[in-house]
């Protein structure tokens, strides 16, 4: 009986947790359709400017000295790591605090100074003692433009004032539901070689007052919008994933009360014939 007990507990427990994963599910879907919005909407004017920043960069001469395209020896280097402020999303916050680790420890020989946005990556890097210069947390699902003009107005005055000599960002891309890839990207210096399909497609553009002058404005906001973006698909990727990890740990639950289930009938089905058994056994005695 007191077998029953347990199991008939177990079941309501389980079943409150499945309810609770239900819920979240459905808050992580109701988020995901906003951000994908947002996303959708950033997209455009992000592949615009990086279209803009293409001819800019093919524009430039090797008399041009532009602050943010003078390649120099690399000595340290400025992380900035897209994470997520909570659990319960797959491997999300584990995948992409991975991948920056793996490129750091790759660089090595080279300081490292970490700008941590999401409270997970700045946890994950914390315990393994790394120099977390910055932290940022509350934006992994409320990213507004202000944080990434704060971090990019910062990564770049690191920049210009010799303090890092690159500066990459890692994020989780998103490609699909399902799929989600973390990703690194250089932000600074920015590359002045131009690929193969861009010389077969060249931009003319003329620069008011001077190339200099006009990249060294633009640059900076090409930064916002890049951090910015980055943000965006770093929050929808953790809610797609969470969206993923409470449906399927919806499912887990409702197997695992369909065994309990069987079990518990299994039991009391075993309860009542051992009763029939002693009636029968009992009235035969008599007689």
């Amino acid at each position: 009986m007191s077998s029953m007990k347990a199991i008939k507990k177990r079941i309501s427990s389980v079943n409150s947790t499945k309810k609770i994963m239900k819920a979240m599910n459905l808050v992580a879907a109701s988020k995901l359709q906003k951000a994908k919005t947002r996303l959708d909407h950033i997209r455009p004017m992000f592949d615009n400017l990086t279209q803009v920043m293409d001819g800019i960069k093919r524009g430039l001469g090797p008399e041009d000295e532009i602050a943010f395209a003078q390649s120099r020896e690399v000595k340290s280097i400025a992380y900035i790591i897209l994470s997520g402020d909570r659990g319960l999303c797959g491997g999300f916050n584990t995948n992409v605090s991975k991948e920056a680790l793996s490129f750091i420890e790759s660089n090595s020989d080279k300081q490292e100074q970490i700008i941590a946005v999401g409270t997970k990556g700045w946890e994950y890097f914390k315990r393994r003692d790394k120099n977390i210069i910055h932290r940022v947390s509350g934006a992994s699902e409320a990213t507004s433009f202000a944080d990434a003009e704060i971090l990019g107005n910062q990564v770049a005055k690191m920049y210009a004032s010799g303090e890092v000599d690159e500066v990459y960002i890692v994020y989780t891309h998103f490609e699909t539901i399902l799929a989600h890839v973390p990703h690194i990207v250089k932000l600074l210096p920015i590359s002045t070689e131009a690929s193969a399909e861009q010389d077969s497609n060249p931009i003319v553009m003329d620069y008011d007052p001077d190339a200099k002058s006009f990249i060294e404005h633009a640059v900076p906001m090409y930064l916002n919008i890049t951090i910015y973006g980055a943000m965006i698909e770093s929050a929808v990727c953790e809610l797609a994933s969470r969206m993923t990890s409470m449906d399927s740990a919806t499912r887990n639950a409702t197997e695992i009360i369909d065994d309990l289930t069987l079990e518990y009938n299994r039991k009391r089905q075993g309860m009542i014939t051992q009763e029939i058994t002693e009636i029968v056994t009992g009235a035969n005695a008599l007689n």
